[in-house]
């Protein structure tokens, strides 16, 4: 198979034109700027971007959009009504719900997803027949929807530092560590699941076994959510005499394999250890900015050695392009200056596929229009300061056609949505 790109983003030297590239099995094996397009290559026009990364989803959570707004609230009263959906949810309606979910991703440019996934078991905590029930979902789910997904199978022992598991957790625990990483053993990576793992957070791995997951995952992506809420660090200080951070340090779980999802309050010294690791960081800003989390320090992580990547969370909105003129906006607020992120940077966040584990070389590629509303005007080499999903039409994962002229092969992706989340909430 072969593409044409009127315009096209290169690693060097940036926007390149009339670009044509060549597939061979799902992998990119030429590139060739400045050529003609052959009759047989299939013409993308407007600008042409590899795949997007959405490096931290929770499918289910797409059901909370446009429901948990009416009483304001915070971040724990928010998590009061996350823990009533995960209740609901079995294979069959996750398989639906997700399937609609990673559509709606393809259909804004995504073409691989890490999935932070904790609910494991029926309510109660009773094993399904399959134990990785769920997670056969999602693969499904990914399948259906053209794209590939990092299963980041999550550990969650504790309600909270020294607290038990309330009753709605209970479906999201094995009981240990062993048992954890026994279940996760069984799990196995294909074409579109890669399996991983991941540290709930330090409120729900105790200390005392932080270092034995991180000796039973030991190769292999590893995500953390790390110090969304200030209450978060209050709680490890008060327990440990140590922030989120350095406890993860003292386990050795900071690496490069390792992302810290959110890294929001951060003091100087959890900035150095996580940059001089190597832990990647990710960002979701329009999660972190709908459940009023904060700004966190985004350049001096990413200044400090810490890679940056941008994930969707909560699903608030799915839009990589706006996740990523995001950070850049929280910066200026942050700072009052402009400019703390090159579009070159952003780029690279956006597409940002190594903290999720897959090899390079995928033939994904993502075309963006530049004749909008929104785009008309602008140079290609800053059409992600201006574009949003809706100017995304055409979407090819592992040389595959998912989107074309804006509509997923799945069919009516909104209807796909509707149907699944009512279902739920009937």
């Amino acid at each position: 198979m072969r593409y044409w790109c009127e315009h096209a983003w290169l690693d060097s030297p940036g926007v390149r034109s009339s670009v044509l590239v060549d597939v061979t099995d799902g992998k990119i094996t030429a590139v060739v700027p400045d050529s003609p397009c052959p009759p047989d290559a299939h013409r993308l026009t407007g600008l042409v971007l590899p795949g997007f990364a959405n490096a931290h989803s929770h499918a289910f959570h797409r059901a909370l959009r446009g429901r948990t707004h009416a009483d304001g609230g915070t971040f724990w009263t928010w998590r009061t009504g996350m823990y009533e959906l995960a209740g609901k949810l079995d294979p069959d309606s996750y398989l639906k719900l997700a399937t609609a979910v990673y559509a709606e991703m393809a259909l804004a440019g995504v073409t691989c997803v890490g999935e932070f996934h904790y609910v494991h078991h029926a309510p109660g905590g009773k094993p399904y027949a399959d134990p990785n029930a769920m997670a056969e979902s999602l693969r499904q789910a990914a399948s259906d929807a053209g794209i590939r997904v990092t299963l980041l199978d999550t550990c969650y022992l504790a309600g909270g530092i020294d607290q038990p598991l309330t009753d709605e957790q209970l479906r999201f625990s094995d009981g240990s560590v062993d048992a954890w990483a026994s279940r996760v053993s069984s799990l196995r990576s294909d074409s579109v699941l890669l399996a991983g793992a991941a540290i709930h957070s330090v409120r729900a791995v105790p200390r005392s076994v932080l270092p034995s997951l991180v000796s039973a995952w030991p190769t292999g992506p590893l995500h953390v959510h790390l110090s969304e809420q200030p209450a978060e660090n209050e709680a490890c200080i008060a327990a440990y005499g140590l922030t989120p951070t350095e406890l993860l340090a003292e386990a050795g779980a900071l690496s490069p394999r390792t992302t810290a999802v959110h890294a929001t309050h951060l003091t100087t010294k959890d900035i150095s250890l996580l940059g001089s690791s190597g832990t990647g960081a990710c960002f979701c800003p329009t999660t972190e900015a709908d459940l009023a989390d904060g700004i966190g320090p985004a350049r001096e992580l990413v200044d400090a050695g810490s890679p940056l990547s941008l994930g969707s969370d909560q699903h608030a909105v799915i839009d990589p392009l706006l996740e990523a003129r995001a950070v850049e906006h929280g910066e200026r607020l942050r700072t009052g200056q402009r400019g703390r992120f090159t579009p070159e940077e952003l780029y690279t966040a956006m597409t940002a596929h190594a903290g999720l584990g897959w090899p390079a070389g995928y033939a994904d590629l993502v075309a963006i229009s530049l004749d909008t509303p929104r785009t008309a005007g602008c140079l290609p080499s800053q059409a992600m300061l201006v574009a949003t999903a809706s100017d995304v039409h055409t979407v090819v994962a592992g040389g595959r056609v998912i989107v074309e002229d804006g509509r997923h092969r799945v069919g009516d992706v909104g209807q796909l949505l509707a149907e699944a989340i009512e279902e739920l909430w009937r």
